[in-house]
């Protein structure tokens, strides 16, 4: 089941994002993806509560389809599909979104996402962006954790990185040794 957080968040991102072309199920996947990863690597917690799991083109939040489908019924949002073929379904707010759930801080971090992914990116490349490591190493279907995240982008160990290691095995050698 969804938190409130993470319904008021899908309500905020449809009203936030300027053109509803803009904004199909793809960048609406990966806004909370992104915003809860963001959040997870500053203050250790994501931001929704929500759940992510490994799809197809990327991870996607468990409880995404029964939110849209919430809001709609609750007259929030109404969903438009394609006239065209390959033309992405629009999710439109036609109701103002509940902001008391988030501090201006939350809003910043969720306004500066929507807009590079609203504004920057298209469907492909924030799916493209989304297949890092850790995706990669999920079974399709499975949950991808946000702790996960923060081995997604391995970086090379320098030779300032071995001398670090090796200092901190001295130390503790020494310790050991001054106690024994």
């Amino acid at each position: 089941m969804a938190t409130q957080k993470f319904k008021e968040l899908i309500h905020y991102i449809c009203w936030k994002c300027d053109d509803p072309a803009q904004l199909g199920a793809t960048k609406l996947n990966k806004i909370p993806w992104f915003v809860d990863t963001l959040a997870y690597r500053v203050d250790g917690a994501g931001l929704t509560g929500e759940t992510y799991i490994k799809r197809q083109f990327g991870p996607v939040p468990k409880n995404i389809l029964s939110v849209l489908s919430e809001l709609e019924k609750e007259g929030k949002i109404v969903t438009r599909e394609p006239l065209v073929a390959y033309q992405p379904r629009e999710h439109v707010a036609i109701t103002p979104p509940d902001i008391s759930l988030f501090s201006e801080r939350e809003l910043r971090l969720i306004d500066l996402v929507i807009e590079d992914v609203c504004k920057h990116h298209t469907s492909g490349s924030i799916s493209e962006l989304s297949h890092d490591q850790i995706w990669a190493a999920a079974a399709l279907g499975e949950e991808i954790p946000l702790y996960a995240t923060l081995a997604a982008n391995a970086g090379e160990i320098t030779e300032k990185d071995y001398a670090w290691a090796d200092s901190i095995v001295a130390e503790v050698i020494e310790r050991k040794d001054a106690v024994a």
